[in-house]
């Protein structure tokens, strides 16, 4: 599968959103990842659906990752706004499989994520139903977290469980040095913040990051 890095707008300078995101899609991004966080799954708030819909008109893949309680609720609106993917946390709701399909219902593709305390046999039931799988590779809740390096071993199971034609995201502390390994474990997708956005030319942190990663 194609290696490709998603820059997460988390890390974006909100009042220059729109010109930064330009940025990187003049880069050639190609998937723009959206974290939104309701301040109960997770202990911060971010942002809502006007933010995927304030991105819809650029030509790329609206990445939703949705670290809230109960996701199957806000799946229609998210559609609504603009969202390619939807991404669901096995964590989050005690009906994951009506999670997804909402999800694939409402006419997008549908991820399941795992934190890094979940074990990936939690997706035994219902990889067959996801566009893609997403590892954090950090606690969900913060930008500009270290990256959890026992998160090699579980990218590499997952890629075995999922096998070579799911998306495998890996999303927390993905920078120059930690994109390779990932790689090598089998990720596809590498969700970028902070060495993206937090650098003064996106845009070429997004070329540095990418070819770390191996992306063609």
């Amino acid at each position: 599968m194609r290696r490709r890095v998603a820059p997460s707008i988390l890390a974006a300078d909100f009042g220059r959103l729109r010109e930064q995101v330009r940025e990187v899609v003049d880069a050639g991004a190609e998937v723009i990842h959206v974290d939104i966080m309701d301040g109960h799954f997770v202990p911060t708030l971010s942002m809502g659906p006007k933010a995927v819909e304030a991105l819809r008109d650029f030509d790329v893949l609206l990445d939703v990752h949705l670290m809230v309680e109960r996701p199957e609720r806000h799946v229609a609106e998210f559609a609504r706004a603009g969202a390619s993917t939807i991404i669901v946390h096995v964590e989050s709701t005690p009906h994951v499989h009506y999670a997804v399909q909402a999800v694939r219902e409402a006419g997008c593709n549908a991820g399941v994520a795992l934190t890094p305390s979940t074990p990936v046999e939690a997706l035994s039931e219902i990889r067959g139903d996801v566009w893609s799988v997403l590892c954090m590779t950090v606690n969900p809740g913060w930008g500009g977290q270290a990256f959890i390096p026992a998160s090699l071993d579980k990218i590499a199971r997952l890629r075995a469980l999922i096998g070579p034609d799911v998306e495998l995201e890996v999303d927390g502390g993905i920078d120059v040095q930690t994109a390779g390994p990932c790689a090598e474990a089998g990720a596809s997708l590498f969700v970028a913040g902070t060495s993206v956005f937090g650098n003064p030319d996106p845009g070429q942190a997004f070329h540095v990051v990418a070819s770390a990663a191996g992306c063609s």
